[in-house]
Parts: structure tokens; C-alpha cells; sequence
């Protein structure tokens, strides 16, 4: 119903009844800034072209995200969402944060969101997720009691990159990639991802049945239409 990870979407989805958080990723701009995005490349979701580790902060800033009756929405940074959300957020609504650095290693991004998140005392509010274990680990040692879920495809990656020494406290696969018997992963909880991108196309139409996802042992779920399940 509204672009992704723009201020817009995570306002109207805080408003939903009944969620239980948010997701949203973070990458650094050229000059340290947190900025709130899930490709790489801006080329997908904005007016600009190339990696958005390239772009400044206030360079992003003058793209243009199309949106809802020729409307534009930008690239927010992660102090605009906190602005935003912070109030819900110390109310029970859950923000999980992936570190989007399986492609590009963002040194220094755990430092900054660890610090940013605690200035704002929203530690008991965040969940941090990555694919990347070294990531989740050195989140863990800025902040042992951090909340952690590993992610990657298969389940079983999960579970190994956990037993690797990440410590991450869930396990983050795709929906399709639940790949273990529930013996093997029980007492974990087990939020799935799920792909493809609805905005600006209609909405699908389509229900899982999550009765089945949860019978295979999946806790959560990250979904585009959420409201349609509650």
C-alpha cells in the first residue's frame, strides 16, 4: 500500500492492531550516516542510480521515492525512524533491524546503531538480525544483551552460523527453507522471511495458511500485507 522503508509505511503499519513489529534495513551513507534501505542500489526504489554507500546523506536526501497519487517519499535515516516510532515502540511494537552487510562490509555500522538505539533507551524494543554471523557476533559484544536472529535461507544454515558462535538468541530462514524436523531446532523461536515486493503493484490476494507454517515450527512471520492475518 506504501513504499518500502519509507517514513509513510512504517507511520501506517504502526497503527495496525495487533502487530507485533516492524522490519526495516540499514546501510551507511558515504559520510557514516544510517540510512534506512534494502537493495544495495538505489536504482530499484528511487530516481538515482548506483550503491547508496556512495551517496552522502543529504544526497539521498534529493531522491525521489514515487508514491501514492504523484507523491514523492525519501530515503529516511535511522534517527527519522526512531523520531518516528519511538513512542510505539516503548509500548511493545518490536522494530527488527537487519544490517545490510553481506555485500558490503559497513564498518562501524553495529558501533552506530548499538549507540543510537541505547541514546534512545530502546534497547528492550530491538531485535538486530544479519546474514552475516560476524556481524551478529560483534553486535553481541558491544551489547551482550542485545536481541539477535540469524539469517540465511535454509534453516539449517541458520542453525549452524548459531552454533557457530554468533549467539543469536532466533533463527531467521525463508519460508521455504525449513529444512529440519522440529526436534531439531525446538525451543528456538523461528521468525520466517518471505520474497518479492508488492508496492507499487496490487496487492496479492493471496493467503498462507499459517497454521501449516507454525505446525512446521515457525514462531513469526514477516509479512508485505499484515493486516490481512489480524
Amino acid at each position: 500500500m506504501y513504499p518500502e522503508n519509507t517514513l509513510t509505511a512504517f507511520e501506517k503499519a504502526a497503527k495496525i492492531e495487533g502487530l507485533t513489529g516492524i522490519e526495516l534495513d540499514i546501510q551507511l551513507t558515504k559520510d557514516g550516516h544510517l540510512a534506512v534501505c534494502h537493495d544495495e542500489y538505489v536504482d530499484r526504489t528511487t530516481d538515482g542510480t548506483g550503491e547508496l554507500r556512495r551517496y552522502t546523506l543529504a544526497e539521498l536526501k534529493k531522491l525521489r521515492i514515487p508514491a501514492n497519487n504523484n507523491t514523492y517519499e525519501q530515503i529516511p535515516s535511522m534517527t527519522e525512524v526512531l523520531n518516528l516510532l519511538k513512542d510505539k515502540l516503548k509500548n511493545g511494537l518490536k522494530l527488527n533491524i537487519e544490517l545490510k552487510n553481506s555485500v558490503f562490509p559497513y564498518e562501524g555500522m553495529e558501533s552506530k546503531i548499538i549507540k543510537l538505539v541505547h541514546s534512545y533507551g530502546l534497547q528492550d524494543s530491538v531485535i538486530y538480525s544479519s546474514f552475516s554471523a560476524l556481524s551478529l557476533e560483534l553486535i553481541k559484544n558491544l551489547d551482550p544483551e542485545a536481541e539477535t536472529g540469524i539469517l540465511d535461507t535454509k534453516l539449517s544454515d541458520c542453525l549452524y552460523k548459531l552454533r557457530g558462535g554468533c549467539r543469536a538468541c532466533a533463527l531467521h530462514p525463508f519460508w521455504r527453507g525449513i529444512d529440519l524436523t522440529k526436534d531439531r531446532f525446538e525451543g528456538y523461536t523461528v521468525r520466517a522471511w518471505f520474497t518479492g515486493h508488492l508496492y507499487p503493484e496490487k496487492p496479492t490476494g493471496n493467503k498462507l495458511d499459517l497454521a501449516s507454517l507454525e505446525e512446521q515450527g515457525i514462531t513469526d512471520v514477516f509479512l508485505n500485507e499484515p493486516e490481512r492475518y489480524l
